[in-house]
């Protein structure tokens, strides 16, 4: 997953990336598409945007709950800071994803811990089934929280960073001594800063904050996160099970070498174990023998428990497609069934003009009640056709 703060949010850059697919998206779909990652989904609110990517093979698995935008500028009316939220069911687990924007300087500290309380608050849904935010089994929060390192001079930050002395600067680091007064935040973990401060650096440059300011160096840039926390055992409450979910942290860096903003960009890389709740896809698509003719039939199977909608549909896909909207071809699922039973179903595709290409090619089914692709076929190869290069009957196109 991917998260930015303060990207161009003027009007024209807005109406532009809302018409058009974003230039950051699409840079990322451009590197990680032949790596077999497809963009689940993303959020924006105003210079905020996060960005949700899985290998193709776990879509099926992958349930998007909601995606939900906190704004707390200006009391709570202007999105220039708060946060985004991707809330989803991974394997039958509630997972949150946040990237916020806290407010800045070293003087509004209290306002940063509101607004992150705040931010935490909002994400709860009522109505939808949804436990409680806390209740998740992982919270990632990231993004640029701008918390500062206190009581230290400039002089004595610099020479601490300088001689790589960065023990001495984590005892002043405002995040760090929230963490230890406030028993919430506390549950949420993060790696060691073992890289410099990512923040203020001249832009194009490595230098720190040459101009008039001199603001101080401080890790503003963070990756936090929380597992679901077991209750302790009790004479009348005994202790649950162990998780079956567990993430472990492999690396928390920060890349120096990039210059094109005053903050250095930092990554963290994550293991995760878990033993899925959901084994079973809801629906199981079966290509019938091989691709060659103009409509070919394509069987699904329903898990008996799938709800299904007259605005479900299968589109047909490259392997190393970008996005759920980046399909050769579609069908409605209820326009083009020939026959169907209790667990059996089957569709014709229309692929005459699909041409003669090398290119493999999976089916990707998507059920408009849960937004998600609930099905998908192992890559299959199509003979001699054409490229759909538009809808003869002028029909709409799905579009998510």
């Amino acid at each position: 997953m991917g998260s930015l703060q303060e990207m161009n949010c003027g009007i024209m850059s807005l109406l532009s990336d809302t018409a058009f697919e974003d230039p950051w998206s699409s840079f990322f779909m451009d590197v990680l598409s032949p790596l077999s990652f497809v963009k689940v989904s993303s959020v924006r609110m105003q210079g905020l945007l996060l960005l949700v990517f899985a290998k193709y093979q776990h879509l099926p698995f992958i349930q998007i709950l909601s995606t939900k935008s906190t704004p707390t500028g200006l009391f709570g009316y202007w999105g220039n800071k708060g946060g985004v939220n991707i809330c989803l069911k991974l394997y039958g687990y509630y997972v949150s994803i946040i990237n916020c924007h806290l407010p800045p300087h070293m003087a509004n500290n209290v306002q940063r811990l509101e607004h992150f309380d705040r931010i935490l608050e909002m994400q709860n849904i009522e109505g939808h089934g949804i436990p409680n935010i806390l209740d998740h089994d992982l919270i990632l929060w990231f993004g640029d929280m701008n918390f500062r390192i206190e009581d230290l001079g400039l002089h004595c930050v610099r020479e601490a960073i300088k001689n790589r002395c960065y023990c001495d600067l984590w005892q002043k680091d405002q995040l760090s001594i929230a963490k230890r007064r406030d028993p919430l935040l506390r549950e949420f973990q993060e790696g060691p800063l073992l890289f410099p401060p990512t923040y203020k650096f001249d832009k194009n440059s490595d230098n720190y904050d040459t101009s008039e300011k001199k603001r101080k160096p401080a890790w503003t840039d963070r990756i936090l996160w929380r597992l679901k926390r077991q209750p302790p055992a009790g004479s009348h409450t005994p202790r649950l099970p162990a998780s079956d979910f567990y993430l472990s942290l492999k690396s928390y860096i920060s890349h120096m070498m990039y210059t094109v903003s005053d903050h250095k960009p930092v990554t963290g890389t994550f293991d995760v174990e878990l033993k899925p709740l959901v084994c079973v896809p809801l629906i199981t698509l079966v290509p019938e023998g091989l691709w060659t003719t103009e409509d070919m039939l394509v069987n699904y199977f329903l898990t008996p428990d799938f709800i299904s909608s007259s605005w479900d549909w299968i589109g047909l896909y490259k392997v190393g497609f970008r996005h759920i909207n980046d399909y050769v071809c579609y069908v409605w699922v209820t326009d083009n069934e020939v026959s169907f039973s209790d667990e059996l179903n089957q569709v014709y595709i229309n692929i005459s003009d699909i041409r003669e290409t090398e290119d493999r090619f999976l089916l990707c089914y998507y059920s408009n009640n849960l937004r998600s692709v609930v099905g998908i076929s192992n890559p299959f190869e199509i003979q001699p056709h054409a490229f759909l290069e538009k809808d003869p009957l002028g029909e709409a196109q799905p579009q998510i």
